[in-house]
């Protein structure tokens, strides 16, 4: 009697660990925050959670090397810290710490499940996700969600947080944006355009990359806005750093130089695109009128330099707005491309992209030793491609802030994983087990197949 071996049943979530990934990404997407004290908030507070569980079921599969990867970025931003001028800021500095290393864990936290699960079904939540987005958008602009999506944002965040710039929106875009409970429209296309561009790398479908520029157009339709030409660019990384190196192909090379040619026509097509789609808000960034882009883009990157002449040993250290207030205000109004007739409030509100904060917290010097720390625990976690995190993170942090938050994390680590599922992880067959056959007789068993052949 003769057996055919089963195949190896894929590795699959449970309905569990289904749940706390749609809550991570759904606490991701809302950017909740809980207060622990007057002075420490937990951001994203369903991702903790949903991250602390995570952590706890994933228990067995945490590694030394794993552990010693995020010591060491722990401890550079320690010392970091510990580096800044002026120690009545440590408290201060310190609070930012606590808010980086839980951002960390939990994301680490999302990065174990993920490797659990299969490609399908990881890809299949996130594009559930995407198309939740745009049905509940079209809902709240064309069937009345609007009003139940104003009432539950008034409860969820603070007044300062509510996005009230609906004339602006109806000047540049023709219409009111889609919050859908979450405090700004920002939020909800950089979530789309975060969930779409992982479900690019991660989903084995042959035709995915025409369904991802399908995805982009869906959302210029739906819900406008120049995030949504990150997209574009952040097809780029995926073709130039794991679509085109296949491990063992003899085709490596030719597949890379192809992919990179194509990379290039995106970013092409992407500087295209943004001129011909946001062709008022590019007037408005042009005639100096976009307080956002400069909030987001200019003004940071400035103060970057500002610290790189004045603290380039460790910058303002980490949340070390209240340290450089006078800086951040000097440099502003002496740039041409700031307006005077601009509120700001709050400094940490006129910084918001974590790609400069980076440098804007550390310094020229410890700005660099924690992107060799971070791309050390990268290695350590078996990324097959450093480079495509950090272009990831890179290109994704023009449209966000809050550096020690959870979103800037997370966003490395669900990169690192999506890698190392699209790269490392071999296809799955789409049964999860394959029936055992027995052949009593060959003898018979190869006739019959004969038979069945002529």
């Amino acid at each position: 009697m003769m057996t055919a071996q089963a195949p190896m049943a894929p590795r699959r979530l449970d309905f569990i660990d289904q749940a706390l990934v749609v809550i991570f990404l759904l606490g991701l997407y809302l950017g909740v925050s809980l207060a622990l004290s007057e002075k420490v908030p937990l951001t994203c507070a369903p991702s903790g959670f949903a991250g602390l569980i995570m952590l706890w079921r994933r228990r067995d599969q945490i590694v030394p090397k794993h552990l010693a990867g995020l010591l060491l970025v722990v401890t550079v931003y320690l010392c970091s810290v510990l580096a800044a001028s002026d120690y009545s800021f440590l408290g201060k500095r310190f609070t930012g710490l606590l808010q980086l290393t839980y951002s960390l864990v939990i994301a680490y936290a999302m990065f174990l499940t993920l490797l659990q699960g299969d490609r399908r079904q990881i890809a299949r939540i996130l594009l559930i996700f995407c198309f939740a987005i745009i049905v509940g958008c079209l809902l709240e602009q064309h069937a009345g969600l609007r009003r139940l999506s104003d009432a539950v944002r008034e409860r969820l965040y603070q007044t300062d947080q509510v996005y009230d710039a609906d004339l602006r929106d109806q000047v540049l875009y023709g219409r009111v944006r889609p919050k859908l409970f979450t405090s700004e429209p920002s939020a909800v296309t950089f979530a789309y355009t975060h969930f779409s561009s992982i479900w690019l790398v991660i989903s084995p479908w042959r035709y995915k990359l025409l369904a991802y520029f399908g995805l982009i157009a869906l959302a210029l339709v739906v819900l406008p806005g120049p995030t949504l030409v990150l997209m574009v660019f952040l097809a780029a990384p995926y073709l130039v750093f794991l679509a085109g190196t296949r491990p063992g192909s003899r085709t490596s090379i030719s597949r890379t130089v192809g992919m990179l040619s194509l990379a290039l026509v995106l970013v092409a097509a992407a500087v295209a695109f943004g001129s011909i789609f946001f062709a008022e808000r590019l007037n408005e960034l042009a005639t100096g009128r976009d307080a956002s882009f400069f909030y987001r883009f200019t003004g940071p990157m400035l103060v970057a330099f500002d610290m790189f002449r004045n603290y380039p040993w460790a910058g303002a250290g980490l949340t070390g707005e209240p340290f450089i207030t006078n800086n951040v205000m000097n440099v502003y109004m002496n740039s041409p491309s700031f307006q005077a007739a601009w509120r700001i409030t709050r400094i940490a509100d006129v910084l918001t992209n974590y790609v400069w904060l980076h440098w804007i917290y550390l310094g020229l010097v410890w700005g660099v030793l924690a992107i060799v720390a971070v791309s050390v625990w990268l290695r350590l976690l078996g990324v097959p491609s450093v480079l495509y995190c950090w272009a990831v993170w890179i290109i994704l942090g023009q449209a966000s802030g809050a550096y020690v938050g959870p979103k800037t994390w997370t966003v490395m680590l669900i990169a690192a994983a999506a890698s190392i599922l699209a790269v490392n992880a071999p296809e799955q067959p789409r049964t999860s087990r394959a029936p055992t056959v027995f052949y009593p007789n060959l003898r018979y068993f190869n006739s019959r197949s004969k038979a069945l052949a002529s």
